[in-house]
């Protein structure tokens, strides 16, 4: 009988358990975590998500220029993240209604799990604002800055972005969030202004001494004898990183501007991340590819992995 009894309450405990277990309290699957996560970890596809964002809401996104406040509370929160001050990150960003989703790529290797981001997005009207998204590496160290600034008008620069920050261990990936030509007169132009949370953003982290690279586009008739043009923007520490992937680029039958050596067009002189990065000594990469480089997956991963072997120089 005692047998029997306990047999029976082992049955309902099943009953009762396993519903919870599997379901959230509104009754939805609850996100995919990997092993050893908190249970806020979702696993995407980092590419497409990012994809998604740019050919989605940034495309539609209207520009709300930000008043010094808004730039450096979340510049400050982003920069709490990188420190590993996460829990203050979060409140600092959510003064703005910015927001982190922890994420894990699903892209992976036999040798290596697909790695964990931080998220940073707005969690109110990031179609309105255009404040654009910061992707913060959290198995590695932090070393290096990845830099899209005109994701729709450079249209898939997101792709070398995302290419270099998976490529590379210790990221921070930091995207615009609306077209360049959204705001009035050049306000949204970020390449070209200190007063936007990508600028924001950027200096924060060099402020921490992280080199930086940012990947530009041009049309294929713009410079139709270069398929991508290398600089060190207004500044020349990058030197032997910028020689690593100008070797390596045409290594692999690229043709390429080297602008320490040669007049090239759109060597970024003046881009306001690369001159800050100048005024204080920290290596900066300016990268301007093709269309067909960035729309070809072939040429697309052959100039990814030259990028990736620059940056992991920066350790």
């Amino acid at each position: 009988m005692a047998s029997l009894l306990a047999g029976a309450l082992i049955a309902v405990i099943v009953v009762i358990v396993t519903p919870i277990l599997g379901r959230s309290s509104d009754g939805s699957d609850p996100p995919r975590s990997g092993a050893g996560d908190d249970g806020r970890t979702t696993e995407v596809d980092l590419e497409r998500r990012i994809a998604d964002f740019t050919t989605g809401k940034v495309v539609e996104a209207r520009y709300l220029p930000p008043d010094r406040a808004q730039r450096d509370t979340l510049a400050e929160g982003v920069a709490l993240y990188v420190d590993g001050k996460h829990e203050e990150a979060e409140r600092r960003l959510a003064e703005v209604d910015f927001g982190v989703r922890i994420l894990r790529d699903i892209e992976a290797t036999a040798d290596r799990p697909g790695r964990r981001y931080a998220e940073i997005a707005d969690r109110a009207s990031e179609n309105m604002r255009g404040w654009g998204r910061v992707y913060v590496a959290l198995d590695d160290p932090v070393r290096f800055s990845v830099q899209v600034p005109h994701p729709v008008a450079d249209a898939y620069s997101d792709r070398l972005g995302v290419g270099i920050l998976r490529g590379a261990p210790g990221g921070v990936l930091v995207i615009a969030g609306t077209h360049r030509k959204a705001g009035e007169g050049r306000a949204a132009d970020v390449a070209h202004r200190r007063d936007t949370v990508f600028h924001a953003v950027c200096a924060e982290l060099v402020a921490r001494r992280m080199p930086g690279i940012q990947v530009h586009g041009f049309a294929d008739s713009s410079v139709p004898e270069h398929d991508l043009v290398v600089s060190t923007g207004a500044g020349e520490v990058a030197r032997p990183q910028a020689v690593t992937l100008a070797r390596a680029l045409v290594d692999d039958g690229f043709r390429v501007c080297r602008a320490w050596s040669a007049k090239c067009p759109l060597a970024g002189r003046t881009n306001k991340q690369g001159v800050l990065a100048a005024e204080e000594d920290v290596p900066f990469l300016h990268i301007e590819a093709s269309r067909t480089v960035r729309t070809d997956p072939d040429r697309l991963r052959g100039a990814v992995d030259a990028m990736t072997a620059a940056v992991r120089e920066w350790r």
